[in-house]
């Protein structure tokens, strides 16, 4: 009788400890749905698209969140036009709505390519993960690594969060006329 009990709580103990936890990843159309609106997000930023952008997320009011790396605020910092200016924030927030009214209203074509893509889902919850860089004109601006938080809904899969790093990139852009 104890055996048994020992047995089951040392098992039980086995099951519940985090080590042992196994990540589930998105099944074949979970993936496939995902997928999906990574790329509509992209394409909605390449055609000016502020309708297809915002019909993506979950409400308006998400986490939007960007983390410049520390080597980009030091040159930041080191080039500030005025030496009694502060030393940039490190991380800033802004929205959805801000950001693709950026892109619409800039007369720039802007491109956001991505790579490296990771999704994990139980299928209402979703995390995506992945490579990206921003591009203005011919220049790329910045890089770094992107995180979504995503919940499937009756509507589908929604953006619920979104957060990345950035590192600015130590060229100058290009004089305008020349790209």
């Amino acid at each position: 009788m104890y055996r048994r009990l020992a047995m089951v709580l040392m098992l039980g103990g086995v099951a519940a400890s985090p080590q042992f936890a196994v990540a589930q990843t998105a099944d074949g159309s979970d993936k496939v749905q995902i997928e999906r609106v990574i790329e509509t997000f992209r394409a909605a930023i390449v055609n000016k698209d502020e309708t297809a952008f915002l019909r993506l997320f979950l409400k308006e009011d998400i986490t939007w969140t960007g983390v410049t790396t520390d080597a980009s605020i030091e040159r930041l910092y080191a080039n500030r036009p005025k030496p009694e200016m502060e030393r940039p924030f490190k991380f800033f927030s802004s929205s959805p709505r801000k950001f693709i009214s950026f892109v619409v209203t800039d007369k720039e074509k802007i491109d956001e390519t991505v790579s490296n893509i990771r999704i994990d889902s139980d299928g209402d919850v979703g995390q995506v993960w992945f490579d990206y860089n921003f591009v203005r004109g011919s220049y790329k601006e910045n890089w770094g690594k992107e995180s979504w938080q995503m919940v499937r809904t009756s509507d589908g899969w929604k953006i619920a969060g979104v957060v990345w790093s950035q590192e600015l990139n130590p060229t100058p852009p290009p004089a305008a006329g020349l790209q």
